[in-house]
């Protein structure tokens, strides 16, 4: 599979870019492809015109790239963080410059927080957020509390949350991976109806 996973903090201490890499880890290990797209590298303005609204070739180059790795995978991961009882700015930004893009793949949603309710809160409204644009989104999430303290200074899970989530990862990832490839033989049958 070719997974595509987002990652949108832009905060200056990023505890949650460790768990996008250890899912980026996780999936690879799993043998798939994996594209990591972190909001602040990419770095795209405040949304001011979706990529479909540009003239072709005349979207920025960062905005093409990652339509580009939208369109050519079979899966989303979004590693969400809480923010307030709600959704990360930078990764909303992110995923609002795109959107017949999304279209028909499935998506699963890996929510943190440092506190003990693990990003469920924003992993609610991401599920509503994520339907709306076009993508099925798996019934099995994956959320990690106290991830300041997930993983050691390497990256690996360790504590009690980090060994739940080595635990938890395999029925995500293979819900996730029956939803990609039931959608890859559906269009293999018949095209999306619009």
């Amino acid at each position: 599979m070719q997974i595509a996973i987002f990652y949108g903090s832009y905060r200056q201490d990023r505890n949650g870019i460790a768990y996008a890499r250890y899912l980026t880890r996780a999936f690879e290990d799993y043998g798939d492809s994996v594209d990591l797209i972190d909001a602040q590298e990419v770095n795209l303005p405040m949304l001011d015109r979706m990529y479909k609204e540009y003239p072709e070739g005349s979207a920025p180059a960062a905005m093409g790239k990652v339509a580009s790795t939208i369109r050519s995978a079979d899966a989303f991961v979004f590693v969400a963080g809480e923010y307030n009882w709600g959704v990360q700015p930078g990764l909303k930004n992110l995923t609002d410059h795109f959107l017949e893009e999304w279209f028909w793949r499935p998506a699963a949603i890996a929510s943190y927080s440092a506190g003990p309710f693990a990003g469920m809160r924003a992993m609610m409204h991401w599920r509503a957020i994520l339907g709306e644009m076009g993508m099925v989104v798996t019934s099995m999430p994956l959320a990690l509390g106290s991830v300041h303290k997930a993983f050691d200074e390497t990256g690996a899970p360790t504590g009690d949350d980090g060994k739940r989530l080595v635990r938890n990862f395999p029925k995500f990832a293979d819900d996730l991976r029956w939803w990609a490839e039931a959608a890859q033989a559906q269009r293999a049958k018949r095209s999306p109806p619009y």
